[in-house]
């Protein structure tokens, strides 16, 4: 229990027989259940398992065994749906591969306990070390990643969208529709792109990047970030349909279509003019211009729609 909330924590795992024994020795006290969910591992994850609660005899440490491979985000899932029926209210979710400091469990979980936040996330990328410490393609990667996922979900607040170290309430997990959210690598991106639409309140936590300790990352940044960037459209599209015209009527969708329409066009003329000029010939100055005019006032409406919606999603921030 933490301040008399109860606690759990979700553990996905795919061939982590290394490293899930440190992650369940680690966890804090106050953790009421440890939900392992073994994504069909090929490796001796769950024996590893089995043998620790044989050993130790713990009755906080439940092991859930897929079938089917659903990814790392089908596994959390699975997870938040065990701990759900048992009532959990805080549910953490950290890595079998002892990427998640314990130490920074407590501010992880501190604003649901408060009532300040619905949904927590860690941030590595605010201390000095991420630099240091992440591998530069995956740094980079992250930082391209969480600016699209600013603009796609409406948290303007958060960073590092990549984190898996998360916490969310009850009842944020009772009021979105698990079955529906992405079940790979863009899981992350895709759960804020849900919550925004239900106006749950974010807090970005900072915390401590832990890499060096035997863990070993599937994740190609370069095959992932088309694939995410393609989630992140589809769900910014979502989420702008569901909230500003299902839920509440806003004139930002209008000026997101509009700016859309204008700069969009207004680009590639004014970069069809541009090869134009330099290998064909002359451009008339009335093309030129109404590139520009399309241009400029494509962005005029997209900066305003940014900015609408920035003002909308204010007080979201935890």
């Amino acid at each position: 229990m933490y301040q008399n909330q109860s606690v759990g924590v979700v553990v996905p795992c795919h061939n982590e027989q290394l490293l899930i024994t440190r992650v369940m020795d680690t966890m804090p006290d106050f953790v009421d259940r440890i939900y392992i969910v073994d994504d069909v591992s090929s490796d001796s994850t769950v024996q590893v398992v089995k043998e620790y609660i044989a050993r130790t005899g713990t009755s906080r440490v439940q092991l859930i065994e897929h079938t089917v491979n659903q990814g790392v985000g089908g596994a959390i899932v699975s997870g938040y749906k065990a701990a759900a029926a048992d009532e959990i209210a805080i549910m953490v979710v950290m890595a079998g591969d002892a990427q998640m400091d314990p130490d920074d469990l407590p501010a992880i979980v501190q604003p649901i306990a408060d009532g300040r936040a619905d949904y927590t996330k860690g941030n590595r990328l605010v201390s000095g070390e991420a630099w240091e410490q992440i591998p530069r393609v995956r740094y980079i990667g992250n930082v391209i990643l969480s600016l699209m996922t600013k603009v796609a979900s409406g948290y303007w607040h958060i960073f590092d969208s990549q984190t898996g170290y998360t916490a969310i309430s009850l009842k944020a997990i009772k009021t979105l529709d698990l079955d529906k959210l992405w079940k790979r690598y863009g899981y992350p991106n895709h759960i804020l792109v849900m919550l925004n639409v239900h106006n749950f309140r974010v807090a970005d936590v900072p915390v401590r990047p832990v890499y060096g300790i035997g863990e070993k990352s599937g994740i190609k940044i370069w095959r992932v970030i088309p694939t995410i960037s393609r989630l992140l459209l589809r769900g910014f599209i979502w989420r702008l349909f569901h909230k500003y015209i299902v839920r509440d009527a806003h004139p930002l969708v209008l000026f997101y279509l509009f700016g859309t329409l204008t700069f969009v066009p207004g680009i590639v003329f004014g970069l069809w003019l541009v090869i134009y000029r330099l290998f064909v010939g002359n451009v008339a100055p009335t093309s030129a211009l109404f590139a520009m005019f399309l241009t400029m006032f494509g962005l005029n409406f997209l900066m305003f729609a940014l900015w609408f919606d920035m003002d909308s999603n204010r007080d979201l921030k935890a």
